[in-house]
């Protein structure tokens, strides 16, 4: 099996990493995990973007050197992706020694090719600011598709590509001045005599996603390609280009030679060969962006490098913008969450197990819904496969597994044959097919558990043995669902491991049962997502204005989760038969003027069906008694089905403010607990629709 050689594009010293951004490096980590599961040598590298007019301009305004900005910006980037348990196996920097010498290396053989040529380019420049202006501080109207407010090099909404020169009413986003058109001298790159080697080569099979390739193929290599202007004048923050005093190596061209000086920095520091990993066949280099910067990866980068005699990237994965709650993220709506942000409030297993559950080989969009989130991680994750611990590794904490893997009806077997197609599925970046694999087993586990129910058998001293069997089936269909799920949740893998007293850092462990182990005492793996922290979260991203708007909204009683599950199953739950209750922090002291504001009364449920356009909602309608009836959304889906409602007893909030949903008016709330399972309210034998709970 070749070497695995991983980048995830560089992220730009200018800002703090973001959800948006963690979509990319989440996508890299997993295929890195999963590969290094599977044998494979693997090394993921990343650096920060450093250089350009951004930098600069930041640090004269803060009075500071570039390097000092640079230098704390990269130890929060180190920071945020270590908390999100992203493993790099080494971090670099694009302003450093190592990367000067090889843009200086891949200069000369430019040179050497005939591809540079010097050219006078008509450039913007801000007369207030005393300076041209890079692309990205240049904003006006497209010149192809007239969509406003784009930047000086290429359009969010057509994807086109174009000089800053060319935008319809152009003003500086440095001073807002309207720039003034001159002229300098610029370094040039001429990419259209490798063209024909560009064309077949963006068209190999599995080079990049199909959507990419065509859209090159019909955008770019169906006519001359440009040439690439490669240099900025001073001032400008970047390597001097050495055989053009006064002119600097723009941002874009020595970003992906970063790549290239992570590598040797790691070989230097490992004592690996540097020419193995980038100028050899036993190699594969595997490259993970985002859409918007496939014209420099896949025209540009392949054209530099096979100029200067180094391996080219086998693969080039592309993946689609993030929206939240189907917008773009927006600072206004609290929704452009900052990495550190979310890290205060939510645990970043729930946005990894997310991500992985939406990601493909596509280039599609991906769109983060909160309440999703909610949903998917309480009734997957918590519910499906969390619980299978839960519900039986205290049964055999004292005699541990069976010396002996019991008959279980082929289960495990059925597992272990799914590992293949599961790895397939990592391997071909398509996530969202491996985790619908992977709960489909916890579905099965589950059965069986429910089946069998270890916790009535506990009650049995005689079946003490069978206990012991029961549970050695349930600990290891569990382990192997762990250990297919540990490339996207690395720490619950870890976990598993101290629970179980065995490894579960090799994919080939999946097919083998563990018997004959002690089992440690349990403790919690994951808590349930508190649909309050996610709104907390959302709060604080807020301007303040926003954010006091909504806490008088809370303030005011809005029902703000009536369709989350917490709303239909918040608070504490016993997990099964005479488990011990789950410690959850109390809410803020109330007095009794409080609690008599709320009305809780007994309802029976007359009708329960499902919401076809949401995915974990049920559509209840009560009866209070009489002929009154209420309409009730909750997000109960997960763990009851309509047909088993039908009739039951239930306590609901009845003077909840009623909330408009897209699915209809929610009218109530229904109580209910839960940790890792929910449990609707029921009042005792005897009670009626109608009447008041005291």
């Amino acid at each position: 099996m070749k070497r695995l050689l991983l980048t995830s594009a560089l992220p730009y010293a200018n800002g703090h990493i973001h959800i948006g951004h963690l979509v990319e490096y989440t996508q890299t980590d997993i295929f890195a995990r999963y590969w290094r599961m599977a044998g494979r040598r693997c090394i993921y590298l990343c650096a920060d973007d450093t250089h350009g007019t951004a930098i600069m301009i930041r640090a004269r305004q803060e009075g500071r050197s570039e390097a000092d900005v640079i230098a704390d910006m990269s130890a929060a980037h180190q920071r945020d992706f270590a908390a999100f348990q992203i493993r790099f196996d080494h971090y670099g920097s694009t302003n450093s020694p190592a990367n000067r010498a090889l843009c200086e290396q891949i200069w000369a053989s430019l040179r050497e090719r005939g591809m540079v040529t010097t050219k006078d380019v008509t450039q913007l420049f801000d007369p207030k600011e005393g300076m041209f202006l890079a692309d990205r501080f240049v904003k006006g109207t497209c010149p192809k598709c007239g969509a406003e407010d784009q930047y000086g090099d290429s359009c969010d909404r057509c994807g086109s590509t174009y000089a800053a020169t060319d935008l319809v009413e152009p003003r500086s986003a440095l001073t807002g001045a309207r720039p003034e058109v001159r002229s300098a001298q610029h370094l040039m790159v001429a990419i259209e005599p490798e063209r024909p080697f560009l064309s077949t080569w963006t068209q190999g099979e599995g080079r990049m996603p199909k959507e990419i390739a065509n859209y090159l193929a019909g955008h770019f290599l169906s006519e001359p390609l440009r040439d690439w202007d490669v240099s900025r004048p001073a001032p400008y923050f970047g390597f001097e280009i050495p055989d053009a005093p006064g002119n600097y190596w723009y941002v874009w061209f020595d970003a992906p030679i970063g790549y290239m000086a992570a590598s040797k920095e790691w070989c230097d520091r490992e004592g690996e060969a540097f020419d193995d990993w980038w100028r050899s066949e036993e190699t594969e280099i595997v490259h993970v962006i985002g859409k918007d910067i496939v014209y420099f990866h896949t025209l540009f980068w392949p054209a530099m490098l096979r100029a200067a005699r180094f391996s080219l990237p086998s693969r080039v994965q592309v993946h689609g913008f993030l929206t939240v709650n189907g917008e773009k993220m927006s600072k206004s709506k609290g929704t452009f969450v900052l990495a550190s942000t979310y890290l205060k409030h939510l645990d970043p297993a729930y946005l990894r197990y997310y991500y992985a559950s939406k990601l493909s080989s596509k280039v599609d969009d991906i769109d983060l819904n909160l309440e999703e989130l909610v949903n998917k991680v309480n009734a997957e994750l918590v519910n499906k496969v969390v619980n299978l611990a839960s519900r039986s590794s205290r049964f055999v904490a004292q005699t541990g597994l069976s010396a002996a893997y019991p008959d279980d009806g082929g289960l495990f077997a059925a597992a272990a044959a799914e590992a293949d197609a599961i790895g397939a599925a990592y391997a071909a970046f398509d996530y969202a097919r491996a985790t619908r694999i992977i709960v489909s087993l916890a579905d099965r586990a589950n059965e069986y558990v429910d089946r069998m129910q270890p916790w009535a058998l506990a009650k049995q001293p005689e079946k003490k043995a069978e206990v012991q069997a029961v549970c050695t089936v349930a600990l290891n269909l569990f382990r192997q669902i762990v250990i297919y799920l540990a490339p996207v949740l690395p720490k619950l893998a870890d976990d598993v491991a101290r629970l179980l007293g065995c490894p579960m850092d090799r994919w080939e462990l999946a097919k083998t049962p563990l018997v004959g182990t002690p089992v440690a005492a349990y403790e919690h793996l994951m808590k349930r997502v508190d649909p309050g922290a996610v709104e907390k979260m959302i709060a604080e991203g807020r301007p303040a204005e926003a954010a006091e708007a909504a806490g008088a909204a809370a303030a005011t009683g809005a029902p703000v989760a009536a369709e989350a599950p917490a709303a239909a199953g918040g608070g504490a739950a016993a997990e099964d038969d005479g488990a011990a209750l789950a410690k959850e922090p109390l809410a803020p002291e109330c007095t009794i003027d409080d609690f008599t504001k709320v009305d809780l009364r007994v309802a029976r449920i007359v009708a329960a069906e499902h919401v076809p356009e949401a995915k974990k909602l049920l559509k209840l309608t009560v009866s209070l008694g009489g002929e009154a009836r209420r309409t009730v959304f909750a997000g109960i889906k997960a763990y009851y089905k309509p047909e088993d409602l039908m009739g039951r007893l239930v306590i609901v909030c009845a003077n909840l403010a009623p909330r408009k949903m897209k699915f209809g008016l929610s009218e109530g709330m229904v109580l209910a607990a839960g940790d890792e399972t929910v449990h609707l309210l029921a009042p005792d034998s005897g009670a009626k629709p109608g009447m008041r709970v005291h």
